[in-house]
């Protein structure tokens, strides 16, 4: 089967809103930005997503939005607020806005793992020859 070309984009997320940044990340890791897209099949790039530190967030969600995960156990609903997740993993805010514009499939676990989310301005990924888009 012939293997489908693959690009890396580098996306500097210093300064985007946290939601328009995440759907020009999607997008490129759908594949919808390419001509040859087609929805069953995994068509899309690599994207690296850095500074991700200082991704912005409009009006009060910097405080009022929460992050929700469940441990398995009873009563393990853990919450977490943006303004905390950024101190600790500012990476996740990234990656659960791009996380939930991906299918809910197969397909779309296999689009996510070609995300790579950096806190700071650099990664290591400087080797493949990457594209700079801006979001």
């Amino acid at each position: 089967m012939n293997e489908l070309p693959r690009r890396w984009i580098v996306v500097d997320a210093d300064g985007k809103v946290l939601g328009r940044l995440a759907t020009v990340v999607a997008m490129h890791l759908t594949g919808k930005s390419k001509p040859t897209y087609t929805p069953f099949l995994d068509t899309g790039d690599f994207v690296v997503v850095v500074n991700a530190e200082k991704v912005a967030l409009t009006g009060v969600k910097e405080t009022a939005k929460l992050y929700r995960y469940h441990t398995g156990y009873p009563g393990g609903l853990k919450t977490t607020s943006a303004d905390k997740l950024r101190a600790t993993r500012p990476e996740k805010i990234v990656e659960e806005a791009v996380r939930g514009m991906l299918p809910k499939t197969k397909l779309g676990k296999k689009m996510f793992k070609k995300l790579k989310v950096y806190a700071g301005p650099s990664h290591p990924h400087v080797a493949q020859v990457s594209k700079p888009v801006s979001a």
